[in-house]
């Protein structure tokens, strides 16, 4: 055991000399390779900049005052190049320019003239010597270069050879003499230690307690990592599954973390701002948004107050909503949760329109009844016209019966609580039914209405099917052409319950396609008041496919006619 712990305190001490050798050797190559490269870039920048001011008249008396003043030591020595755009030399202090190939295509030259500046190294043959060239672009387009020759790291070492091989002896020869006296030391009480009892005033008895407490300290720690991976991995899962936009940010509104739908919502484009940031560990908040509502929910938060803004962003709309964290009374970043309000704002701005439209609709005939009473309570009627005026205001009441009612419709439909039982009913039943109330309405305007039906069952409310299909025929009469026709259509088609509807009147223009389903749309609001019609009908038909999560599909020609068709599940 003595010799090897001899053997092995020589080994050590041999390669650590070697090692520190070649370390220092290679550290002070490589310190003097980062100070030539810094005299050099200076000598760049000094030389740019004096032919900027005085162009080649620089150069000349620069070469007057010193030729040598390039020189740091004896084994470098600056070399001046000065190139043209299309890499001819122009100025050479080592040769004449004549005498030297085309530079353009020297990869520090290329460098310069994409980027402003470029360098490259260049070793010799014989491994004992490498330049440095450092090229930068004037603001003429040309460039000027200066090189500078040292010794590689391998010409360093085999040069200190000698000197190394005399002290590396003394330091060996040294080394052993301590190795000897050390292993005796260590082996002496190591041989007396009685493993099975050991006394206090033994030597290595600290080692005990220190080994156990490493190992339990490196059981904590691992137990820790274990469970901090396992926060930040259910973090992550949650996050990235969120459809609202999530950002982190520290005190100084750098992001500390973000999720996917941030980064769609915001159309941050995630590789460019990496690449434009330039390696930078983090990126500032605004870097994902800089309008002046981002900035000023962020810097609430920020100030530790909460913050909420809207935006808009590509045709949607967002709620910005930004808390600050705090900790101990002091601001550590802020949380910001980017939530998608489309849908509200369009619910919001579809009711202030239809309470808009049922003020006009209600006032309509309101103002027609009240119109004719006051008439004929004033005594302003002959006999012979009372009929004639009551027969109107029987008409406009009506009216007015019949758009409340298919108001209450809708508002049952669109808060989900119709009270219907929904049982298995056959279309053609219905549609034979509706065909039939209508038949005698066709005939007085001229229209003839068929039905082809094959039994086609569904599981739903009958009533609101029987409104969804009266309505789809009575708008196929009324906006229909003289003598024209009405075809009605059930049948299984694909394994899917279809009612199909299709007229040959006037036909819906293709900008009005999107909208007859909204409430009280009219394609010609001149023509649908002398109709009749309360603008509710197809409203209710798109509401009534939507409570059975059936579709609604339309083909429409002006001038042709319209079809229909209600696809059930």
């Amino acid at each position: 055991m003595k010799k090897r712990i001899f053997r092995s305190i020589c080994v050590v001490a041999l390669f650590s000399m070697l090692i520190a050798t070649w370390t220092a050797t290679s550290i002070i190559g490589q310190e003097t390779n980062r100070k030539t490269h810094e005299d050099v870039r200076r000598e760049v920048h000094y030389l740019a900049a004096g032919l900027e001011e005085d162009g080649s008249e620089y150069l000349n008396e620069l070469e007057k005052l010193e030729k040598t003043n390039l020189a740091d030591s004896d084994n470098r020595i600056s070399r001046i190049t000065w190139i043209t755009k299309d890499g001819t030399v122009i100025y050479d202090s080592y040769t004449s320019p004549s005498s030297l190939p085309n530079h353009a295509d020297r990869p520090e030259v290329k460098a310069a003239l994409e980027k402003g500046e470029g360098e490259t190294f260049r070793v010799s043959d014989t491994l004992a010597e490498q330049t440095y060239y450092y090229a930068k672009r004037l603001s003429n387009g040309t460039v000027i270069r200066v090189a500078s020759t040292t010794r590689t790291d391998l010409a360093s070492v085999i040069h200190t050879v000698p000197a190394m091989l005399v002290m590396a002896g003394v330091i060996f020869a040294i080394t052993m003499a301590l190795a000897d006296a050390q292993t005796k030391r260590i082996v002496k009480p190591i041989n007396e230690l009685d493993p099975d009892n050991p006394q206090p005033d033994q030597v290595y008895e600290e080692l005990y307690p220190l080994v156990r407490s490493l190992q339990k300290q490196k059981l904590t720690i691992q137990q820790q990592m274990q469970t901090l991976r396992k926060k930040q991995e259910e973090f992550t899962a949650i996050t990235e599954n969120m459809k609202e936009g999530f950002i982190v940010v520290d005190s100084k509104a750098n992001v500390i973390s973000y999720n996917s739908s941030a980064v769609r919502i915001l159309g941050v484009d995630i590789e460019s701002m990496e690449h434009s940031e330039n390696g930078q560990e983090h990126r500032n908040v605004l870097s994902f948004n800089r309008s002046a509502s981002f900035r000023e929910v962020v810097n609430d938060a920020l100030n530790g107050e909460r913050g909420q803004q809207n935006l808009e962003l590509n045709g949607r709309y967002y709620q910005l909503i930004a808390s600050p964290v705090v900790e101990s009374g002091d601001k550590r970043g802020a949380v910001l949760v980017i939530l998608d309000v489309t849908e509200q704002q369009n619910r919001e701005e579809l009711r202030r329109e239809f309470t808009a439209n049922v003020s006009h609709e209600l006032k309509t005939p309101l103002t027609s009844i009240s119109g004719y009473a006051e008439i004929m309570k004033d005594g302003l009627v002959r006999p012979e016209d009372m009929g004639r005026f009551s027969e109107k205001i029987y008409s406009e009441a009506q009216r007015l019966i019949t758009l409340v009612g298919d108001i209450i419709k809708l508002s049952r439909l669109d808060e989900e609580k119709v009270e219907i039982e929904k049982t298995d009913v056959d279309l053609c039943q219905i549609a034979a039914g509706v065909v039939t109330r209508l038949k005698e309405t066709a005939h007085t305007t001229g229209i003839e209405i068929s039905l082809t039906a094959k039994p086609a069952v569904v599981n739903g409310a009958s009533q609101i099917l029987d409104e969804m299909i009266f309505n789809l025929c009575e708008n196929a009469i009324k906006y229909n052409r003289p003598h024209g026709r009405v075809d009605v259509v059930v049948d299984e088609i694909n394994h899917h319950p279809t009612v199909i509807v299709k007229d040959t009147g006037i036909g819906i223009a293709e900008k009005d396609q999107d909208r007859i389903f909204e409430r009280f749309y009219r394609v010609d609001k001149s023509h649908s008041r002398q109709i009749g019609g309360t603008g509710l009908g197809l409203s209710i038909v798109k509401h009534g496919a939507i409570y059975h999560k059936a579709k609604v599909e339309m083909d429409s020609k002006v001038g042709v006619g319209t079809t229909i068709r209600i696809v059930f599940p």
